[in-house]
């Protein structure tokens, strides 16, 4: 009789243990009643075995994926490794450098200023930094000459959130006027100190009339360092008073500390597709100031709530971020019938896509390699870092993982698929 009441202690120590245990790694959002809630069976193994895949074939070293459904997380899964040459497990508390996943952040935050009535988006950016007052745009000829004209427009606040300022990524083009910039926002913010980043960006030339064209490039950089303007803080000390600190972010940051070093995720030591070494420089670089364009580091747990945020219409847990109103504005197309529209130049599943405020949104069903609905949003980074919220399946996925090379491209699309394929209605 003592054995089995001993037994019977046991197992309920255990059991408050689990309990216990269960409440100090408290899930980022609600769990689903049930796992996989809204996804079939059949689709959720198909799911754990893509990654299974990947990581065996070493097409990629580990990932984080969380995806809620109404609200409510029905996938929130480590696979793989943290570090695959030191066998260190994937967790779901990793660390990411999330590149330009975190323009999203800094588009909210400037749209917390647009509320505010401090930031219209018909303003001309010299208001707040003279040196773009008088711009000029390049023109290459056939013999590949570049002269200058004096730009018609100026750059605007919209210009900059919906990327057709010309302020261009030196890294995406070989044109004499590509070479003025630096090649992305993680290598500038490592280079050049905010006012010489500025400075370099006004005295290039344009790749665009402002307002003319799409182009990928350096907006949110300068958009953030306007938000620094305002406010008389550093663009992390924006986000965290305006949004990380409403939403429920406690990982994210710009200057990630030491203690937190040992989370974060690391690439594969070879690129699949090239077989060459490849690397994630920023990992082991000190940037001279943030930069909205790349530099935010954060975990699958904390960007889910984020996109959880803008689904809800700009709050979460009672705290309002944007009003419903302004949500709706950011996530709608900016790019009218005489914007030269080359979103898909950034990859060929953005066919049938325009740009809002910080985010590419659907316009079109059905051009897109990629599945999903008109009106979704998404932004990815450059690194491997996938993120997207699908308003009429009430869905935000965000995927986590450490890609360098054109791999993420095939990533991102085999898990579009995947998502879409395991919704059951």
């Amino acid at each position: 009789m003592k054995k089995v009441l001993m037994a019977s202690m046991l197992a309920s120590l255990l059991v408050n243990s689990a309990a216990v245990s269960a409440q100090s790694t408290k899930p980022p959002l609600p769990m689903a009643n049930s796992a996989g809630q809204g996804f079939s069976q059949e689709g959720l193994k198909r799911i754990d075995t893509f990654f299974a895949d990947q990581v065996a074939n070493n097409q990629m070293a580990g990932a984080v994926l969380a995806v809620a459904k109404n609200g409510k997380l029905s996938i929130y899964k480590p696979y793989g490794y943290l570090d695959k040459s030191t066998q260190k497990p994937m967790t779901t508390d990793a660390i990411f450098n999330l590149a330009s996943m975190t323009k999203v952040m800094a588009s909210v935050g400037a749209l917390t200023f647009y509320e505010e009535g401090k930031l219209p988006l018909n303003a001309p950016i010299s208001d707040w930094l003279p040196q773009f007052k008088d711009m000029k745009v390049g023109q290459v000829d056939a013999d590949g000459k570049l002269t200058t004209v004096p730009a018609k427009n100026p750059i605007t606040v919209q210009d900059l959130m919906r990327h057709t300022n010309g302020l261009t990524y030196g890294g995406r083009g070989a044109t004499p006027i590509h070479k003025f910039y630096p090649a992305g926002s993680a290598p500038a913010a490592a280079n050049y100190t905010s006012e010489e980043f500025i400075n370099k960006l006004a005295a290039a030339p344009l790749l665009y009339e402002p307002g003319t064209a799409w182009d990928y490039g350096f907006g949110i950089d300068v958009l953030g360092l306007i938000e620094e303007k305002i406010s008389g803080k550093s663009l992390g000390g924006v986000l965290q008073e305006r949004v990380w600190s409403k939403v429920g972010m406690p990982n994210t940051v710009f200057q990630l500390a030491e203690k937190d070093r040992p989370r974060l995720a690391q690439p594969l030591p070879m690129d699949p597709l090239t077989g060459k070494p490849q690397k994630v420089d920023i990992h082991t670089q000190q940037v001279k100031f943030d930069c909205g364009g790349s530099c935010a580091y954060s975990t699958a747990g904390d960007y889910v709530r984020f996109g959880q945020m803008l689904l809800n219409g700009g709050s979460i847990d009672g705290k309002r971020v944007l009003g419903p109103q302004t949500v709706a504005f950011m996530t709608s197309n900016h790019l009218n019938k005489d914007i030269k529209n080359n979103v898909s130049g950034t990859e060929p599943a953005r066919l049938g896509y325009g740009f809002g405020l910080g985010v590419a949104v659907r316009t079109e069903r059905g051009l897109s390699a990629n599945n999903g609905n008109i009106g979704d949003y998404s932004w990815n980074g450059a690194y491997g870092t996938i993120f997207w919220v699908d308003p009429k399946e009430q869905l935000v996925v965000v995927m986590m993982g450490v890609a360098p090379g054109e791999i993420r491209k095939i990533h991102r699309e085999k898990l579009n698929a995947l998502i879409y394929g395991a919704l059951e209605k």
